[in-house]
C-alpha cells in the first residue's frame, strides 16, 4: 500500500502545478489551499448552461403555468441545494472525494453498490451533454456532429486529466460567460414580449407545481455524489458556513438563472420551442455573429458541466479499483487511462445514439436517481447524527481495519430505501403503484431520502462498528 506521507517540500511544488497529482488519496494540509467564493464560481458558472434551460422550460412545455413553475423550481433547488451542500462540507473536513467517504457507512467493498450506478449515471450524463454540445461546437466550427462531438470529448478529456485548479479556474471563467450570455439573452427576450401577458400565466395545479419541484430538486441532488471532490483541497479549518453558503447560492442562483430563462423562452414560443430548443434559443441572436457568440457560450458552458460528470466518473471508478486493490494513490498514467476511458464510452455512446434512444436513455438515467438518493441520506445521517464529523481516514482503505470489507446494516437500510421508492416512481420506465396520491407526480426522492434517513438512524444501536472518539488523519 502506498504511504500517505509527503514532504513538505514536495508539497509545495505539487501546489504550484497545474496539473493535479492526487486522485482518491487524502490532501494533506501543507496541499491545501483556496477560499469558499471558489465554490460559488465553479458551481455557478456550471449551472449557466443550455440543459438546465432546457429542463426548466419542461415544467411549461408539460403544462405548468409561468408563476408556479418558478416557485416550484425554486422551492426544489433550496431543498435539493441544501442537501448537497451538506455533502459538501466532507470535502474540507477530510481531505477526501465524496465516494471514498461511503467505505465508512457500507464498508471498503460494500461501497462499490452505489459506486457502480454512479459511474453510470455520469456517464450517461456525459454522453447527453457531448450531444448537446457536439453539434454546438459543429456550428461553431462548421463541421459535422460527428467531428463536433469527437473534438469536445478531447477538450474535456484535457482538462479532467489537469484536475482540480483547471477545473476551478475554468468554473471562473465559465462565470464571467455565462453571465453575459444570459444577461443578452434575458434582455433580448424581456424586450420583444409583454410581461404582463406572462404574469398573468398563473393558474395553481398541484400536479404542475410538484413537478417543477421534482425538476429542479433532482437536478441538484444528481451532484451529491462528487460535490465533495470540489472542496477537497479547501483548509481543513475553512468556515463551514461560508463553504455551504458558496456552494449552496451558487448553484441555486446559475441553476434558478437557467431554468428561469427556459420557463420564460417556453411559455413565449409554445409549440415552437418542443423538438427545437438549441435552436430557438440561438435565434434569440437575431444575427449570424450573435448566434455564434451564443453557439459559443453554450459549447463552453457544456464543457463545465460535462467536465465535473467525467472528472466525477474518473474518481468513482477509481474508488471502485483501489478498493480492491487496496490502493491509495494512483499513478498519472493510470490517471489518464481512467479519464481516457470514461470519457471515451461517454463519447461513444454520444456517437451511437439517436434522438430517440437518447431520450430514452435520459429516462434511463432518471431513474437512476432512486439508486443513490438513499445513499445520500445515510452518508449524511451517518456523518452528521451518528459519528458526529469523525471519521478513521486510513481505515477507508484498509478493509480489515474498522469499516470491514461489507456493513451489512447500510447496505441493508440502502436496499431498503430503494425499495421505498418503487411505488412512489414516475417515470416512463417505471410506474409506481401509488403516484396517484400525488397526482400521477414522482414524489419518490422525498420518501426515499428521509424514511432511508429515519430508518438508518433508528437502526443505529444495531450498529457494530467501532466508531472513532475524533477524526483519525493519516500519518
Amino acid at each position: 500500500m502506498s504511504s500517505f506521507s509527503s514532504t513538505e517540500e514536495q508539497s509545495k511544488k505539487n501546489g504550484a502545478r497545474l496539473t493535479e497529482r492526487r486522485s482518491i488519496d487524502y490532501i494533506p494540509d501543507s496541499e491545501r489551499h483556496g477560499h469558499p467564493f471558489s465554490q460559488f464560481t465553479l458551481w455557478f458558472g456550471g449551472n449557466l448552461q443550455i440543459t438546465a434551460i432546457v429542463t426548466g422550460a419542461l415544467a411549461v412545455v408539460l403544462g405548468g403555468d409561468v408563476v408556479w413553475s418558478l416557485i416550484g423550481l425554486l422551492v426544489g433547488q433550496i431543498l435539493g441545494a441544501a442537501i448537497m451542500s451538506f455533502h459538501a462540507l466532507q470535502g474540507p473536513r477530510l481531505g477526501l472525494p465524496q465516494m471514498i467517504i461511503s467505505r465508512a457507512q457500507f464498508g471498503v467493498f460494500g461501497a462499490v453498490i452505489p459506486l457502480v450506478l454512479v459511474c453510470i449515471m455520469y456517464v450517461g450524463f456525459s454522453a447527453s451533454g457531448t450531444v448537446l454540445a457536439g453539434q454546438a461546437m459543429a456550428k461553431l466550427l462548421s463541421v459535422s456532429d460527428v467531428a463536433g462531438m469527437i473534438l469536445f470529448s478531447a477538450i474535456i478529456i484535457v482538462i479532467a486529466v489537469l484536475g482540480y485548479r483547471v477545473i476551478h479556474k475554468l468554473g471562473k471563467v465559465a462565470s464571467v460567460v455565462g453571465v453575459l450570455a444570459f444577461a443578452y439573452l434575458f434582455i433580448t427576450l424581456l424586450l420583444s414580449t409583454d410581461l404582463a401577458t406572462i404574469v398573468q400565466n398563473n393558474h395553481f395545479s398541484l400536479p404542475m407545481f410538484l413537478l417543477a419541484v421534482s425538476l429542479s430538486s433532482s437536478w441538484q441532488i444528481a451532484f451529491c455524489p462528487y460535490v465533495s471532490d470540489y472542496s477537497r483541497y479547501l483548509p481543513r479549518n475553512v468556515s463551514g458556513p461560508k463553504t455551504f453558503f458558496a456552494v449552496f447560492s451558487g448553484t441555486v442562483l446559475g441553476t434558478q438563472a437557467s431554468m428561469t430563462l427556459g420557463v420564460i423562452t417556453a411559455a413565449i414560443a409554445g409549440s415552437a420551442f418542443k423538438g427545437h430548443e438549441v435552436g430557438y434559443i440561438v435565434g434569440l441572436g437575431k444575427s449570424e455573429a450573435m448566434a455564434m457568440i451564443i453557439y459559443f457560450a453554450i459549447c463552453f458552458g457544456k464543457i463545465t458541466f460535462t467536465t465535473l460528470n467525467a472528472y466525477g466518473s474518473f474518481m468513482s471508478l477509481t474508488t471502485i479499483v483501489s478498493g480492491f486493490r487496496k490502493q491509495v494513490t494512483l499513478s498519472q498514467r493510470s490517471r489518464i487511462l481512467f479519464v481516457v476511458l470514461m470519457v471515451a464510452i461517454s463519447c461513444i455512446i454520444a456517437l451511437l445514439s439517436e434522438p430517440a434512444f437518447l431520450k430514452h436513455f435520459t429516462h434511463f438515467l432518471l431513474f437512476l436517481l432512486a439508486f443513490f438518493v438513499p445513499w445520500s441520506a445515510i452518508s449524511l445521517t451517518d456523518y452528521y447524527l451518528i459519528s458526529s464529523g469523525s471519521v478513521d481516514i486510513p481505515a477507508l482503505f484498509d478493509p480489515q481495519e474498522r469499516y470491514g470489507y461489507w456493513n451489512v446494516l447500510g447496505i441493508s437500510v440502502y436496499i431498503v430505501g430503494v425499495l421505498i421508492q418503487l411505488p412512489f416512481i414516475e417515470n416512463p420506465l417505471f410506474h409506481g403503484s401509488l403516484t396517484w396520491m400525488f397526482a400521477d407526480n414522482d414524489v419518490s426522492w422525498i420518501i426515499g431520502w428521509f424514511g432511508t434517513a429515519i430508518l438508518y438512524y433508528t437502526l443505529q444501536r444495531f450498529d457494530r462498528r467501532a466508531l472513532p472518539a475524533q477524526t483519525v488523519y493519516p500519518k
